[in-house]
């Protein structure tokens, strides 16, 4: 998730096949770190000032007496797939109303969770934790209740469990998704370019490793008015997921700029996305990067965790040509994926226990699956049948069930993820996108920078 000289790198930048030039609109709009450190520590010292966990609800027992009418509020972000889900289970529960706060990114539900919490108040019953910024609120147990419970003992899988697991044994999320990668690609343009459109002839032609996938790209776009990716932060984040100890040790201290592995990859991604011009130098999540599903110069693949499947066929409506090939470069890799916890603040924390619980479960995590191919986590869900056999109409009919449980086994390495991950990832990729996106640096004055955030954290 790259050496050029920048003067001419920026005056190249509309030029070059599959590129367009630098709008403000498609910038990543990422607070800088010097504002994550500020928020950390004002969020810190409202928790401390806070002290104890909040009131827990209307009993002893931190909620509504069993049968009484009960109003839930669930907050997700992107898409959880749980709208059908939501009215399934008042049906169910005929004096349950839940209340949905849909938040458009996850960046966003993390800062109104740190806000609510450290307001000691405006929390929802349940509130998401993504997987890169699950270490931070780890440091604030009292401000969520404990789930563990014996009913849910061996339902996820252990890396997926062990993650949501504090020191002293208590549990702090029910596990959602995972994010397995595959590799989606646009066939039309493969065959355009004279190169297989075959899964399995396209999954041998990626080949195994960056180095593979890199050189495939260069020879797509020798024979292409397109680029290769979208942009670099899309490839990052498959590279840096691989990556077993990459920005923190065990101890919290920051290594990312003195970590050799972490300097190899942005040093190996950029000179593949700008020497050898195989991104469209699109900012993920940003305007140009969706509008850009429709155009027809555009880009060949992307790094594809099952919960992209839904956000690709959702920006590319009715463009025919995307597949899904069951391969990823170096292996496999985990991206994404999320917990639901319950904040103590909530006036109806057993209730709001008894739902998570239940959304969570495989049975659900399979309609979520079914809905926005949110992959599930759970043991029973990966080794369903109805999992194992689904496939994706727009991805031209791919298993892809069976194609991403594949990709799920693959993965050999969780990246160790500590308080200030997300604060450092995305200062990360400010770096590469000062570079791809922006051409307002060459590599080695935008690592300069990094380097400077990084001290700057410590």
């Amino acid at each position: 998730m790259r050496t050029t000289d920048h003067a001419e790198g920026n005056a190249s930048a509309a030029a070059r096949p599959g590129r367009r030039p630098t709008s403000a609109r498609s910038r990543r709009r990422h607070p800088r770190v010097l504002q994550g450190v500020a928020l950390t520590s004002v969020l810190a010292l409202a928790l401390t000032a806070c002290g104890g966990a909040a009131d827990g609800g209307d009993d002893e027992d931190g909620g509504a007496a069993e049968g009484e009418d009960v109003t839930l509020s669930v907050t997700t972000f992107n898409e959880f797939g749980y709208e059908e889900l939501f009215e399934e289970y008042e049906e169910l529960n005929d004096n349950v109303t839940i209340e949905h706060n849909k938040i458009d990114t996850a960046e966003n539900a993390r800062d109104s969770l740190r806000n609510s919490l450290g307001a000691g108040q405006g929390a929802s019953d349940i509130e998401p934790l993504e997987v890169d910024w699950l270490a931070e609120f780890k440091q604030y147990p009292d401000r969520f209740e404990d789930l563990s419970d014996p009913e849910v003992e061996g339902r996820w899988l252990d890396w997926k469990h062990e993650d949501a697991l504090l020191e002293d044994g208590s549990l702090i999320g029910y596990g959602t998704d995972s994010g397995p990668q595959a590799v989606c690609y646009r066939a039309d343009l493969f065959e355009e370019a004279g190169l297989p459109t075959d899964r399995e002839e396209v999954a041998d032609f990626l080949g195994d490793t960056w180095e593979d996938y890199f050189a495939a790209g260069e020879e797509f776009v020798a024979a292409s008015d397109s680029a290769w990716y979208s942009g670099s932060d899309n490839i990052w984040q498959g590279m840096i997921n691989q990556v077993e100890v990459p920005f923190q040790d065990e101890s919290g201290e920051i290594i990312a700029d003195t970590n050799p592995e972490v300097k190899d990859l942005y040093d190996q991604l950029l000179e593949a996305s700008v020497d050898n011009e195989l991104s469209a130098g699109l900012t993920q999540w940003s305007g140009d990067w969706a509008d850009a599903f429709q155009r027809e110069e555009t880009f060949a693949t992307m790094m594809c965790p099952g919960w992209m499947l839904g956000i690709i066929e959702g920006n590319a409506a009715e463009v025919e040509g995307w597949d899904i090939a069951n391969t990823f470069p170096g292996g496999g890799g985990n991206w994404g994926g999320s917990y639901l916890t319950v904040p103590s603040q909530g006036e109806n924390v057993e209730a709001a226990k008894e739902l998570a619980k239940w959304l969570t479960a495989p049975e659900q995590q399979l309609k979520a699956f079914e809905v926005v191919n949110a992959f599930p986590s759970t043991v029973d869900a990966l080794e369903s049948e109805e999992l194992l056999s689904a496939t994706n109409e727009f991805f031209n009919d791919a298993p892809t069930g069976e194609i991403l449980a594949e990709r799920a086994e693959a993965v050999e390495t969780q990246p160790l993820k500590g308080t200030d991950y997300l604060t450092i990832n995305v200062a990360i990729q400010d770096a590469i996108n000062r570079v791809d996106v922006d051409g307002s640096d060459d590599p080695e004055s935008s690592w300069e920078k990094f380097v400077n955030d990084m001290e700057a954290l410590r």
